[in-house]
């Protein structure tokens, strides 16, 4: 809001979709400078992950730093304290729910993060400095606030209100009905879902009834007792204008950020191991890239990876909370444990090639694909001559 005795932000003339906008330019921008720059800072690692050329390393960052500075200002800063004038007046109006609270948590970390990068652009560094670099550093922390998590300020300061034709309870029984009944015979084929303001997960789901398809619309978990149908539409499009709109989805974990991510753990490649045991002579070549692909300390093995990988997902399932979101977590769980007894297996084995001491067999021998050149201005040889065979006539 204004402050009294401070002229009015041009920025608040602004439409709440023309501020919507203007922040998914910058987020538009930060990806691409994000992408650019995780290339320039992989190209200074060793396959292992390593940073091995360190100054290359911090020129990419200082760059990267730079860059985000220049989209912030172009893209965001006109317009960050309408933004999220605008958030805050759609969050107060919403009904209660689980995630409020989280948001309004959200909106002052964004409020914050603004007051820091403008006192910063206010008080301008010179320009190419030891000062400039260092600012622009200390502000990428704050720039990437937005970045990661400014979608649902502009997601909440563009919501639209719906006018949706609410089934009659005869209706809804119905539909329901028909729907709970392609669920059991496999013909409600579930396409899209999102959480609408109030917390509500909806699900659009093509229903299936003698070679004709109706989009419905259900509220609810549909793997579990209990959802409804909601309405019946003749496309997606026409659900997409009559439905409550889509909320920002949550993250599975609080404190990950897409442009902050840790340096990557030094690993071994799956390609490499096995291409250690094609060129082996000994079993003990064999026996170590054996062992390497278990190996939890560093460098971590791809199949200890792959545990990782799957205990991680079913993290993601469960986190879910649906019906089938809890039972994928359970297999998943399982297939976690399973990966962790065959590395035991794999160890063991390792183990025992290993202690053969065996070597190929000599007769094992190479096959040169080396064949001689023909010279730039060397004839070829004449095909050789084709002895005529005389027909005899009786």
């Amino acid at each position: 809001m204004t402050a009294p005795n401070r002229p009015a932000r041009e920025d608040q003339q602004l439409s709440s979709s023309e501020l919507g906008n203007a922040a998914r330019e910058f987020y538009s921008k930060m990806d691409i400078i994000g992408n650019e720059a995780e290339a320039a800072l992989h190209a200074t690692r060793d396959r292992y992950g390593r940073t091995v050329h360190p100054t290359a390393a911090a020129a990419a960052r200082a760059h990267r730093d730079s860059a985000a500075v220049e989209a912030y200002a172009a893209h965001l800063a006109p317009h960050a304290e309408a933004l999220l004038d605008a958030a805050r007046l759609v969050l107060d109006g919403l009904p209660p729910a689980r995630h409020l609270a989280g948001w309004r948590a959200v909106l002052d970390n964004l409020a914050t993060s603004s007051a820091e990068i403008r006192r910063s652009l206010d008080r301008p560094t010179v320009p190419g400095s030891r000062d400039e670099r260092a600012e622009h550093a200390a502000l990428w922390l704050y720039i990437t606030v937005w970045a990661d998590h400014g979608s649902i300020a502009s997601d909440l300061a563009d919501q639209k209100a719906h006018h949706e034709a609410p089934l009659t309870d005869e209706e809804q029984r119905m539909w329901t009905e028909r729907a709970h009944a392609a669920q059991r015979w496999g013909d409600l084929e579930l396409t899209e879902s999102w959480y609408a303001a109030d917390g509500q997960l909806i699900t659009l789901a093509n229903l299936v009834e003698d070679d004709d398809s109706t989009v419905v619309a259900l509220r609810g978990d549909p793997g579990a007792p209990g959802w409804q149908v909601i309405g019946h539409y003749a496309h997606e499009l026409e659900a997409g204008q009559a439905l409550p709109p889509a909320v920002p989805a949550g993250v599975l974990r609080a404190d990950v950020s897409r442009f902050n991510r840790p340096e990557p753990a030094p690993d071994l490649s799956l390609q490499d191991l096995i291409r250690d045991v094609v060129e082996g002579r000994s079993a003990g070549d064999a026996s170590d890239a054996l062992l390497d692909a278990v190996q939890h300390s560093y460098p971590v093995g791809p199949m200890v990876q792959l545990q990782n990988l799957l205990q991680i997902s079913a993290q993601f399932a469960l986190a879910l909370e649906t019906a089938q979101g809890r039972q994928i977590g359970a297999r998943l769980t399982a297939l976690s444990r399973q990966i962790g007894f065959l590395a035991g297996e794999v160890a063991d084995a390792a183990q025992d090639l290993g202690a053969t001491v065996g070597v190929l067999p000599p007769h094992r021998t190479p096959v040169l694909r080396v064949r001689p050149r023909t010279g730039v201005e060397t004839t070829p040889a004449a095909p050789p001559h084709r002895a005529t065979t005389t027909v005899r006539h009786p």
